[in-house]
Parts: C-alpha cells; sequence; structure tokens
C-alpha cells in the first residue's frame, strides 16, 4: 500500500515540474535502469502491487509499453487479460437466484432417467412431484442423463417382456458307472428360470426329441418361441413337430453357446450340484436323479436372478420352528417354519 502512495506522489509532483526538467529526468532514470538490468537476475520476482500499477498505466497510457523493460511488454498484456477475466468473473457472480439442489436429488434424477430411458423431463418432473420433490422442471431437463442416440429399452426389460413365451432346451451327456453315454434331455421356461421336462436316452433320435416336447408342454400352454443349438437332432421331423405345436423355431449361431445361456447355466448347475457327486448306474436311475434334482430347483432353491426365491415362490416365513428337508438323500435341504 505504500508503494501506490509513493507512487501516486511521484505522480502529482511530475505533473508540476517544467517539460524540460521532466524530460531529463526521464533520461536518467532509464540510463540507471539500464545499468541495473546488466547486473540483474533473468527472473525478477515482482510483488502484486508492482503488476498492478504497471497494468494500470498500460489501461491509461498504452504507450508506455515502449520504455518498459524489466517485464516484457506481452507479459504486460497477458496481466491486462488477467484482470479483465478477473473483473468480469466478478460481475458475473451469482447474487441469490434459485437455491441449489442437494446432491441427493440430483443422483435420484440421474437414477430415473437411466432406469426409463423413454422418458423425458416432464414425465420425470411429475414423479418428482407425486414424491414431494418440488423441483422445477427445467432443473430435471438439466441433471437427467443426455443420450446421444434415440431412447430405446435395454436388451434385459426387452426379455423380460417376452420371457412368459420362450422356452430353452438342450441336452447333457452323462457316463454310466460301466462308462455307457446316456442322454439327458432339460427343456426351461425363462420367465421363472423353471425346469419343465426332463427325459433321458441311450439313443437319441429326432422322433424322440419331438416327443419330449409333447410330454413337456401341456395342451395348450407351449411357448410362442422355443431356443434351441444347431445339433443335428433337430432334424425335418423335430421342424415338424414345432410347427404343429405353433411354436417357432429359434435356433443359435453356430459355436455360440451364450446365446441359449439360460438352459446352459441349468446344465453346469445340474452337473455342479448334482451328477459331479454320484455315479449313474442306468437310465432309470439317471432320469430318477434329475426328476428328484428338479423338483428341488423348482421348488426349493434359490436364484440370484429371482431375487433369492425358487421358480415355484416360496412364501416367506417369520414364526414358527426351522425344520430342514433333505433332497437328493441330504445333497441338499430346504428349510422351513412349521
Amino acid at each position: 500500500m505504500l508503494d501506490w502512495f509513493q507512487s501516486l506522489a511521484h505522480l502529482i509532483r511530475a505533473l508540476m515540474r517544467p517539460r524540460a526538467a521532466l524530460i531529463a529526468e526521464n533520461t536518467a532514470l532509464r540510463q540507471q535502469l539500464i545499468i541495473l538490468s546488466r547486473r540483474a537476475p533473468k527472473h525478477l520476482i515482482l510483488t502484486r502491487t508492482d503488476r498492478l500499477l504497471l497494468t494500470a498505466l498500460y489501461r491509461l497510457f498504452p504507450g508506455v509499453l515502449n520504455v518498459i523493460h524489466v517485464p516484457r511488454p506481452e507479459t504486460v498484456i497477458r496481466w491486462h487479460r488477467i484482470g479483465f477475466k478477473a473483473l468480469w468473473r466478478w460481475k458475473s457472480r451469482p447474487r441469490g437466484g434459485r437455491p441449489k439442489i442437494s446432491q441427493e436429488i440430483r443422483n435420484l434424477i440421474r437414477e430415473v432417467s437411466l432406469a426409463n430411458p423413454l422418458w423425458g423431463a416432464p414425465r420425470i418432473h411429475g414423479e418428482l412431484l407425486l414424491l414431494g420433490i418440488d423441483v422445477s422442471q427445467s432443473t430435471v431437463a438439466k441433471y437427467m442423463v443426455k443420450r446421444r442416440c434415440p431412447p430405446s429399452q435395454g436388451w434385459k426389460t426387452f426379455l423380460d417382456n417376452h420371457a412368459q413365451d420362450i422356452a430353452a432346451y438342450d441336452f447333457l451327456v452323462v457316463p454310466t458307472i460301466g462308462f455307457k453315454m446316456l442322454y439327458a434331455f432339460v427343456v426351461l421356461a425363462h420367465n421363472r428360470r423353471k425346469i419343465l421336462h426332463v427325459a433321458v436316452t441311450d439313443h437319441p433320435t429326432a422322433q424322440w426329441a419331438a416327443q419330449q416336447l409333447v410330454e413337456a408342454f401341456a395342451w395348450g400352454e407351449a411357448p410362442k418361441h422355443l431356443i434351441r443349438d444347431n445339433d443335428a437332432i433337430y432334424g425335418a421331423v423335430f421342424r415338424a413337430k414345432l410347427t404343429a405345436l405353433g411354436i417357432r423355431d429359434g435356433p443359435t449361431a453356430l459355436k455360440s453357446p451364450w446365446q441359449n445361456a439360460y438352459v446352459e447355466r441349468v446344465i453346469g448347475s445340474v452337473r455342479r450340484e448334482c451328477l459331479d457327486h454320484i455315479i449313474i448306474l442306468s437310465a432309470a436311475h439317471l432320469h430318477r436323479v434329475l426328476k428328484a434334482y428338479a423338483k428341488y430347483y423348482n421348488n426349493a432353491r434359490t436364484h440370484l436372478s429371482l431375487k433369492k426365491n425358487a421358480p415355484v415362490p416360496r412364501p416367506i416365513s417369520t414364526s414358527g420352528a426351522i425344520k430342514s428337508t433333505p433332497h437328493l438323500g441330504g445333497l441338499h435341504h430346504e428349510y422351513t417354519r412349521i
């Protein structure tokens, strides 16, 4: 602050002196500056007051750039631009206006917009009003997730809407105690991951596979779509039976078991939770084991995709003694209250 007063005093005194004396003083000051700059370091440390003073002089008298030697002229111009930005930032500072909404409401707007891609700002705003959250529609539009492409449902939503009419089936191969190969046929409903039918044979044919479809679905309860792989057993006879039952055939691409993921997952569960722990004696034995596992799988086993409930929903009970019911000879247990 003292530097400012000193500079102001020198300015007032200079205005009152004759022109010739001012010229002589400026010449002497320039010569002294030239002498000092010979021994001065390359990078001088200027205080904030020095920068403000030089910037103010440049603002009032742009011609002073021709006589400034300590900082470069472009440095003074850069200081002036920084000061101009700071001035307008100060003038544009918020002076009240709408109160900021909390982070919790922002997260809720993002969550709702992500979960409902077909909704726009008016629809989300209406839902928030019904939840007692009073924000403007423009605020909702500001914080909702922006999409580059037209809104569309996800694949999970699409499949959930059609799962009631989709079933899948596949074979699994099981060796017996005498190393004979048996073939198990599994049919699965997509909507609740329920095993609809299991069958066993040592010599699968197209006629046998077609007959299993008839046994799997009751009259008038056949699904509209059936997903399968490209095994050679699904020939003309099998496809004709699908047509007769009113089922649309849905073969997967070659070498793409992930396209029939639900039934592949069930087959993996059958192996890990049942067949890997039992030695199969015959086709009849395998059929009994698979029927017992299907009963446990449908009525007792919990699934992550079903919110940890069973394909046949189990009621939640909170009172009574806990009873343990063994399945598959005690390999698995079901716990209920009585």
